[in-house]
């Protein structure tokens, strides 16, 4: 196996999750300059629900980007990086959408939740595996 590709498919992910955060950022930013609000959310819904996207997606992501970091370096196959990558991926996109449409109960944010928890699970014991000689 081409340890290269490895880091190929972390990069891929890592990309993509960075380009997702900037997205999220700039929709603060926005509905900061919309309603004239510098710092909290000055009791605006959609200011705090853009706070909370990024927030939640802040949260979540830093921990799996460095754990597919270190399963490239581990040298697992792109084929285990890109299912854990993609599903991490869709389900903070989900989970943001889901956040940005309404504060209540959403099936995308339900869906995006759950798809963040199994990528979690899968990243985990994939770093275990690997990490057992």
């Amino acid at each position: 196996m081409d340890p290269q590709a490895s880091a190929h498919a972390a990069a891929l992910w890592t990309g993509l999750h960075l380009i997702l955060l900037l997205v999220l950022s700039v929709l603060v930013t926005r509905q900061r300059r919309k309603h004239h609000i510098e710092i909290g959310d000055g009791g605006v819904p959609a200011l705090n629900q853009a706070i909370r996207a990024f927030g939640n997606a802040a949260e979540y992501v830093p921990a799996a980007l460095i754990g597919l970091g270190v399963l490239a370096l581990a040298g697992a196959m792109p084929l285990l990086i890109h299912p854990i990558g993609f599903l991490l991926f869709a389900g903070r996109v989900m989970h943001a959408v889901g956040l940005s449409r309404s504060t209540g109960v959403s099936w995308l944010r339900t869906v995006g939740v759950l798809a963040t928890w199994i990528a979690y699970i899968a990243l985990a014991a994939a770093l275990l595996f690997y990490a057992v000689p």
